[in-house]
């Protein structure tokens, strides 16, 4: 039995949260562009909590913006696909199945441009969601008449510009527009291209002034890890499990975050996120940025080369490590935390700590640490530097597990071999990648340096951190030693004299 509205009273209601099939006559108010696994597993999902609960009462039309892939799934489910939610909460398991009903249809711009237009003159529809990847906010000058525009902005101006012809150009005709790439400031970028690119087309004051003044370009920052549909052989089991065959299943982690930066009229026209704790709308979200910077990201790129070393493949097997997972614990807690470079509560870094933990340590999300090197060196400097810089400045002291993680990076780092364009470092008879903008940089430096000068000449390079690390009192030499002691005793025992 496939999923589908028609199938829906077949299946047992204890397997999944069902849909109730008056949620298919609600209109349709938002425009999507993307069908990937993000958008079905976040924004799609509290749209759909939110019209199960009789709160937002709107569907989502989508647009596949790609070439790639196609919507026959979802035409053959009506949209409907299961989010498998899979997780801990305060350390223990949680497991959720929902059947989500949030999309109407789904429109391919490269074949259907001209159905997409026609959703601009739905005034019920009033907000625009969107993930077309990091890349997909870039200028490029073109027509917006053509059918379509090849990028995502072009796109967009154009269902913007049809939008004010189609409804006369009045004050509730507006859009509320929320990116949700994964960069930072991803509104304000993307208002500064569409404007660009207004200029370029030659569009008349009239529309330019009722885009200033009547949409709203909303940044925004999501986190969620959603692997998206699983292996084969766990989608067969899921699908026993659930009683029905269904090809957009998508898995996620059970934490969820979706900041919002609005005012009031954003919060009254993104109803639905008064459904859900993981929405916020607040006026700045820099907040939410700094804790997962360096909570998160920061605590993965200061971790995944002494897991590596450690020999751990996975975040989860490092996690249940008592030496490793201990480690990573406390280097977050006791060393990052406290050194956020932003006014953060003492309360609310515990929390997203604890959740942070939990998310690293679940056992259904295979991530591994050889991806988090993917450009280790200016990780570093985006996540770790401010915080180092602001230990400093707060202890007069140096962060003992912050040191050792750089003297790991840098151990990482030292190239043995170059194949094509990429460089292979070795651990215990065992090539890898090391795939980082710096890598020739490293191999040339570990060829002609001792370790001492080594660290001194890598962390003095204001190229490299926009600052001299080597002025942090007592940092350089302790990175040396924890190098040296790595490379001669290993990582564990370094490891356990720092946690005494």
């Amino acid at each position: 039995m496939v999923l589908s509205k028609i199938n829906l009273k077949n299946i047992e209601t204890g397997n999944a949260t069902l849909s109730n099939e008056s949620l298919f006559a609600l209109p349709e108010r938002v425009l999507q562009f993307g069908t990937g696994v993000l958008l079905r597993g976040l924004p799609d999902y509290f749209i759909d909590k939110a019209n199960k609960k009789g709160v937002f009462n709107g569907r989502v039309v989508v647009v596949k913006s790609t070439d790639g892939g196609d919507a026959v799934a979802f035409d053959k489910q009506d949209g409907l696909y299961t989010l498998c939610m899979r997780g801990l909460v305060n350390g223990q398991s949680v497991e959720e199945n929902v059947i989500c009903s949030a999309i109407s249809r789904v429109l391919s711009a490269a074949t259907q441009w001209e159905l997409v237009l026609k959703c601009a003159h739905n005034s019920e529809l009033n907000i625009i969601l969107s993930n077309t990847t990091e890349v997909g906010i870039e200028l490029v000058k073109e027509d917006i008449n053509s059918l379509p525009p090849s990028s995502y902005p072009a796109k967009l101006l154009s269902f913007l510009y049809e939008r004010y012809k189609a409804l006369g150009g009045s004050s509730t005709s507006g859009m509320v527009i929320v990116p949700t790439e994964l960069i930072s400031d991803n509104a304000k970028k993307l208002k500064a291209i569409v404007f660009e690119l207004a200029q370029f087309n030659k569009l008349e004051e009239d529309f330019i002034r009722w885009l200033e003044q009547h949409n709203q370009f909303c940044n925004s920052l999501v986190d969620r890890i959603v692997p998206g549909k699983p292996a084969a052989d766990k989608k067969l089991l899921l699908e026993a499990q659930l009683g029905y065959q269904d090809d957009l299943i998508t898995m996620s982690e059970v934490y969820s975050l979706w900041a919002i930066e609005g005012n009031q009229q954003v919060k009254d026209v993104l109803s639905f996120a008064s459904v859900d704790n993981g929405i916020v709308i607040t006026d700045d979200i820099t907040q939410f940025k700094e804790l997962k910077l360096r909570l998160l990201n920061g605590t993965h790129t200061l971790s995944c080369g002494v897991a590596f070393l450690a020999g751990f493949t996975t975040v989860k097997q490092a996690m249940g490590d008592k030496i490793i997972g201990n480690f990573i614990r406390q280097l977050m807690l006791t060393e990052i935390a406290p050194a956020i470079p932003y006014p953060v509560a003492e309360k609310e870094s515990a929390e997203f700590a604890a959740k942070v933990i939990d998310r690293f340590s679940n056992p259904t999300i295979e991530h591994q640490w050889i991806s988090i090197t993917l450009n280790y060196t200016s990780k570093l400097k985006m996540r770790v530097v401010q915080v180092l810089h602001r230990y400093n400045e707060l202890y007069s002291a140096v962060p003992e597990k912050i040191s050792i993680g750089f003297a790991a990076w840098l151990i990482f780092m030292k190239a043995v071999k170059k194949e094509g364009n990429v460089y292979f470092g070795e651990l215990n008879g065992q090539s890898y990648p090391i795939k980082d903008e710096m890598a020739e940089y490293f191999f040339n430096h570990w060829k002609n340096l001792s370790s001492g000068n080594l660290v001194k000449t890598v962390l003095s390079d204001v190229a490299l951190w926009d600052a001299d690390l080597t002025k942090i009192p007592g940092f350089a030499n302790n990175v040396t030693e924890n190098l040296i002691q790595i490379m001669e005793e290993g990582i564990l025992p370094v490891i356990q004299k720092a946690g005494k």
